[in-house]
């Protein structure tokens, strides 16, 4: 099935981690049948990334500031979804994800999913094949290449 790009819906994410290296965990939240991450739908006129943290503090009570963003990733996935409040029409999805840090553990507040755990860091990762596996993967590869940059928040 061939989708026009004129058909295409876009989102953005943050994968939040915390934790020191040997021991870092990551953010998964709960959906009635699968997990997922912090995402949303960009709104016009916003950025890949003003999204993704205007979603994840609405889904998650994380504000934008305690959050460090990775400058040196960003993973993009394309998907095809059919969405029956927009006439059961097939469109093509991009989600950009980033990479975020987080300091400590913050209390989550969910308004979105039914809950959330952190989970522990220990490559590779079997929980989502359609699209957080390939996520998972590629964030593994940049955090082993030693790409994530260090901050006066990290060192």
């Amino acid at each position: 099935m061939k989708i026009s790009s004129a058909k295409r819906v876009t989102a953005a994410g943050i994968l939040l981690m915390t934790g020191p290296p040997d021991s870092l965990e990551f953010l998964l939240m709960r959906h009635p049948t699968r997990w997922d991450l912090p995402k949303g739908h960009c709104d016009e006129g916003e950025s890949f990334l003003e999204t993704a943290l205007r979603e994840t503090e609405e889904e998650t009570g994380i504000a934008a500031n305690a959050i460090e963003i990775d400058p040196k990733f960003e993973f993009d996935l394309f998907y095809q979804v059919q969405y029956s409040e927009m006439g059961s029409q097939w469109y093509e999805k991009q989600v950009r994800y980033f990479l975020g840090f987080l300091d400590k553990k913050p209390d989550l507040i969910l308004t979105e999913h039914s809950s959330a755990c952190w989970h522990r860091w220990q490559p590779p990762h079997h929980i989502q094949v359609q699209t957080i596996d390939s996520l998972l993967e590629s964030v593994a590869h940049h955090l082993d290449l030693g790409q994530r940059v260090t901050t006066p928040n990290s060192a």
